[in-house]
């Protein structure tokens, strides 16, 4: 039952994605675990408030007391009474490359996860299925580790210095004309920082007197941006282009709120592959209406560059789109490439105009020259310019992982979300108690992942999160899926009944607001 669309031509390939349903009780019993907690959560705050229990948490000072409140107590008691009891389940400390397996370091808590104590013992070899390592280019050997020991030998580690001032290298340059190259774009601008890449860039875009459409589950980043820029936003439906059109009909139909004049820019925002639930952008739609609609669009590729399409080239390469019908290329080098920073790609007077009036650019310090370099190594190998077929075998090898994990799952009978060429695979877990349960047990069995809760997700759809990598080899996908079954029974968490929902049929908020100046 899986929705799979072609839609008058516009897919040249099929477009596979399906979201099963919560089963009825398995919500009912979410929502009573987290009536539950909260209940307990109201006694153990009522017995610290009378000295019976010891109080951990940030309190006002005494002496204070009469003063505006600085720390509002009630805003953390999700922290304080839910969050504490499963807090060993993240910020654990990696001490080796995030590669196909990483070292970690042991800790223990005596206080009921309020604070951690090293015990100096390092578990070895975990097989990391949590790190963004897509395309296995988090490595401390091989040709991008020689490259960019051979810049800091040459460059040093730091450039001290924006783009604007003393900070331009000649291997900025070199980067930003490659980048342009593999995107297929005019020109392209990098930056230090991929979240800043969209804070501070989508403000210099769009202001007051222009409409943002913005996805409903798109990055935090991009919804900083968003509010920053001073633009009404208004949401629409996950991947939902009913919702989409509608809104854009109305936009131009009603124009601004009062005056009624013509909006100034309608920029739509989304993803290439969305980080929570492993769906892929319905591009080809997206652009279509874009161009029935006459708005721009900008597309956040942080996830999908490198992890799609038959060259690597990302979402726009995956459907076989042309690059310039994406207005605002956006994407990071944290994830396929093992570096930081990010990149906006497009027309020359695009990239023009963000040199002079981003943020990014203006104020930030250059990238480091190291990372420079691995990104141009990596990069290099993608698209064959370093003589070897490593970056093909790379991109083939992610593939092939990423649908044989998810085939895997589903036949064990697990609820798994997402687009089935999606390396973003999330695992249905629900039950609050079930969250910290799935990690610690998986690190039991030397298995690194990442689980998700409220809020980072709908409070009755916590989840495992596993991310894939052309670095695992079969033995260990095989042996993560062996303790992934053993802990599926151990913890009942194989849901799945084969009733899957089609994208557009899921239940979301009918809701949609607006953030305006009045």
């Amino acid at each position: 039952i899986n929705h799979i669309v072609h839609n008058g031509g516009l897919y040249k390939r099929p477009f596979n994605e399906a979201f099963e349903e919560t089963p009825m009780l398995v919500a009912v019993l979410t929502y009573v675990g987290y009536g539950v907690l909260t209940l307990f959560g109201y006694l153990r705050d009522f017995m610290r408030q009378w000295k019976i229990e010891k109080c951990q948490n940030a309190t006002e000072r005494e002496e204070q007391k009469d003063f505006v409140p600085l720390y509002q107590d009630f805003e953390n008691f999700y922290n304080r009474n839910l969050y504490m009891r499963i807090r060993d389940s993240w910020n654990r400390p990696i001490c080796s490359v995030p590669g196909a397996k990483v070292d970690m370091m042991e800790r223990v808590s005596h206080d009921y996860n309020w604070t951690f104590t090293y015990t100096g013992r390092v578990i070895k070899d975990i097989i990391n299925m949590g790190s963004y390592n897509y395309l296995g280019f988090a490595q401390k050997t091989g040709a991008c580790q020689e490259a960019a020991a051979k810049v800091l030998s040459q460059y040093g580690a730091g450039v001290c210095s924006t783009r604007q001032e003393m900070g331009n290298l000649d291997k900025h340059e070199e980067l930003e004309k490659l980048v342009a190259r593999f995107l297929g774009v005019e020109s392209a601008m990098t930056y230090g920082m991929g979240f800043a890449t969209n804070s501070m860039n989508i403000p210099a875009l769009v202001g007051k007197g222009c409409l943002i459409l913005s996805d409903e589950l798109n990055h935090a980043s991009l919804v900083l941006g968003a509010r920053l820029s001073g633009a009404t936003i208004r949401i629409f439906k996950h991947n939902n282009m009913q919702s989409l059109e509608k809104l854009l009909k109305d936009a131009i139909v009603h124009g601004q709120p009062r005056t009624r004049r013509p909006w100034k820019k309608i920029l739509i925002l989304v993803e290439g592959i969305y980080s929570m639930e492993g769906s892929i952008v319905r591009l080809p739609e997206v652009i279509a209406l874009k161009k029935k609609y006459k708005s721009y669009l900008y597309l956040d590729e942080a996830h999908s560059i490198g992890a799609l399409g038959p060259s690597g080239r990302g979402v726009v390469d995956y459907f076989g789109l042309n690059p310039e019908d994406v207005d605002v290329m956006m994407g990071t080098f944290t994830k396929s490439f093992g570096a930081a920073g990010g990149y906006i790609g497009g027309k020359k007077e695009l990239i023009d105009y963000l040199r002079t009036y981003s943020h990014s650019a203006v104020y930030a310090t250059s990238m480091s020259p190291p990372v420079v370099e691995q990104i141009i190594t990596s990069m290099k190998s993608i698209m064959g310019e370093d003589g070897t077929t490593v970056g093909e075998a790379r991109v083939q090898q992610l593939a092939e992982n990423t649908r044989y994990f998810r085939r895997r799952l589903k036949e064990m009978g697990f609820i798994i979300y997402g687009n089935e060429d999606s390396p973003v695979v999330p695992l249905m877990l629900y039950m609050p108690a079930k969250i910290g349960a799935f990690g610690r047990e998986m690190l039991k069995r030397n298995i690194g992942v990442v689980v998700v809760g409220f809020p980072a997700t709908p409070i009755i759809e916590s989840r495992a999160r596993f991310c894939l990598s052309a670095a695992h080899t079969k033995e260990m996908l095989d042996t993560a899926l062996k303790e992934i079954n053993e802990v599926g029974d151990l913890l009942q968490v194989k849901y799945s009944r084969r009733r899957l929902v089609p994208l557009l049929d899921r239940p979301f908020d009918e809701t949609t607001y607006e953030e305006t100046e009045d």
